[in-house]
């Protein structure tokens, strides 16, 4: 039976079936509605960073044939064959994607899915409807990515933009349109492919395949109908004729450009006439005298312009004479009252508005902890509703319907708190939705944790997955007062998110390794420590001390680390 998932779930594929050569259904549609249906393979960094690994409809296939194109079939719209132990090893992740051909919002879809089947068996299934989204035009369906594993996540986010703004988002380049090249004979019928579905109810399921479909009577088929026994494929639309152009310009979405606030001092140049030459260094340009303030032309010649009124609150002046001491002299329009100099303003169309702030969009990568930046990050409540514990105040902006309250320690977990200094302050966000978290513009780092623990301190703790465990953990030592010291251990499945001031650096452990216990963020729960104290009854018999005297001294067994910011608590 298919596994069903919701969205932000994520599972081993060696958990759904044991076998690599999966075929992966996507239905998604709505009425007059058209979607292209791609695959982006993206590298570590999530970059299309080879354009071959973009499977699309004008380019079905990657180059080693690992993710095909296969078309509608099966109760589909469209599906593709993915051979994972065919993938090159640069590939870390494919994003399955549907985007809008034509006007219309994805909020206005019917019931729709991306489905993976194995072996003739549906083993996966995530299921989405238009009421997930509002304006969108594309969305992120699901992704297969790489971690130790290959494993399924289903995404579900929505995308402001359409198959170009995809690819750019992935780092790809649309090319420019080309000639639309000349249509090829059609090629004369042959066999079916072995992995392709079945073309009767008679031929067995692929190993890969969809299921087959069950089988129908037969009818005597049209003369224009598909062979009796084949599941007749849904029509494709036809290719909407191209939209009239205006006779207007449409103002509201062209670019805004920054119109300049005054004409350019100096004489006019009549339409078609030559510029002039630029005035050698140090001589008055043409029209405008040595001393005194710029010329106009004198009027009366075709095609020169009126000389500019006096500006307001100004006075006439004789030409050449500068204006008196404390008066302002003749001004452009624009310029402020006063005398001042107008500012310069760059000629011709500037970037518009959307343009300049392009790179602060939302990164839309459906997961469920998404950094926007370096110290911002989203976490996506998803359809569940799974609740974030976070810093009370730390919450800058959310969308959708989520709820803030108290969480509180509970009378023990003050007085832990207030003995050992690492009481949170948390609140727990419940809903559905996206919450932005920062802190103090601090850096932010996500940690995700696969059942395993590490220690944190509690002023370095952000937000993080209710699902994990935490309690307070004690350092032990000798030569400071009180003996030891306290810090946070956090163990689990789920995400963590710890910030820093700066850049943070990561230090294995297998040599010894000391470090400020000021400085210190995080270490493997794995490490050993202790606190090392330099403090002696001789060094206190002098005057004055380094400030290095006590540091925490961390050893383990290889693969433990530390985590340490350049910058002391």
């Amino acid at each position: 039976m298919a596994r069903e998932f919701q969205r932000g779930h994520k599972a081993r594929i060696g958990d759904l079936t044991a076998g690599t050569d999966l075929y992966v259904g996507v239905q998604i549609g709505g009425p007059g509605l058209t979607f292209d249906i791609s695959c982006f393979g993206l590298d570590a960094d999530e970059r299309l960073s080879d354009d071959r690994y973009f499977v699309f409809f004008n380019q079905p296939k990657s180059p080693e044939e690992a993710i095909q194109l296969l078309g509608a079939q099966a109760g589909d719209d469209e599906s593709f064959r993915v051979t994972l132990d065919k993938i090159p090893s640069h590939i870390r992740k494919l994003s399955f994607t549907a985007a809008l051909d034509g006007p219309g919002q994805v909020s206005r879809i019917g019931p729709g899915y991306i489905r993976i089947v194995a072996g003739g068996e549906e083993v996966a299934r995530y299921s989405f409807t238009g009421s997930e989204f509002s304006t969108e035009r594309a969305v992120m369906l699901g992704d297969f990515y790489l971690k130790d594993v290959w494993r399924f996540a289903a995404v579900g986010q929505g995308f402001d933009g359409g198959l170009e703004a995809l690819l750019k988002n992935f780092g790809g380049e649309v090319a420019e349109e080309a000639e639309a090249p000349q249509a090829e004979a059609p090629a004369p019928a042959q066999d079916a492919p072995g992995f392709a579905p079945p073309s009767g109810p008679a031929a067995p399921a692929p190993s890969f395949g969809a299921p087959a479909a069950a089988p129908v009577p037969e009818q005597p088929a049209p003369s224009f109908g598909p062979p009796q026994g084949a599941t007749p494929a849904a029509p494709q639309p036809a290719p909407a004729p191209p939209a009239p152009q205006p006779a207007h310009p449409q103002v509201h979405n062209a670019p805004t450009i920054a119109a300049p606030l005054a004409p350019p001092a100096g004489p006019g140049v009549p339409p078609g006439a030559p510029a002039p030459p630029p005035a050698p260094y140090g001589q008055p340009a043409p029209g405008q005298h040595p001393y005194g303030p710029p010329q106009p032309p004198p009027a009366g010649f075709p095609g020169q312009p009126a000389p500019p009124a006096p500006p307001y609150g100004g006075q006439d002046q004789f030409p050449g004479q500068p204006a008196p001491y404390g008066q302002p002299g003749m001004q452009p329009p624009g310029a402020p009252y006063g005398g001042g100099q107008a500012p310069a303003v760059p000629q011709g169309g500037g970037p518009g508005l959307g343009v300049v702030l392009e790179k602060y969009k939302e990164a839309p990568t459906g997961q469920r902890w998404t950094p926007q930046n370096g110290k911002l990050i989203r976490a996506d409540l998803g359809v569940d509703g799974q609740p974030v514990l976070a810093r009370q105040g730390s919450m800058v902006l959310y969308q959708g319907k989520v709820d803030f309250s108290y969480k509180g320690a509970g009378f023990r977990g003050r007085i832990v708190g207030n003995a050992t200094g690492q009481e949170m302050q948390l609140m727990r966000c419940t809903g559905q939705g996206q919450v932005f978290f920062a802190e103090n513009s601090a850096h932010v780092h996500p940690i995700e944790l696969q059942g395993d623990a590490i220690c944190v301190s509690a002023e370095s703790v952000l937000a993080f997955d209710e699902s994990l465990q935490y309690e307070v953990r004690r350092i032990e030592g000798h030569g400071i007062p009180g003996g030891a010291l306290f810090t946070m251990q956090f163990q689990g499945t789920g995400t963590l998110v710890v910030t820093t001031h700066g850049t943070p650096v990561v230090l294995p452990v297998t040599p010894t390794t000391f470090a400020d216990a000021n400085a210190v963020v995080a270490w493997s729960a794995g490490s050993q420590v202790i606190i090392s104290s330099q403090v002696s009854l001789r060094r206190h018999a002098y005057p004055g001390h380094s400030g290095e005297t006590v540091n925490l001294q961390f050893r383990g067994a290889p693969g433990n680390f530390i985590v340490v910011q350049p910058y002391e608590v």
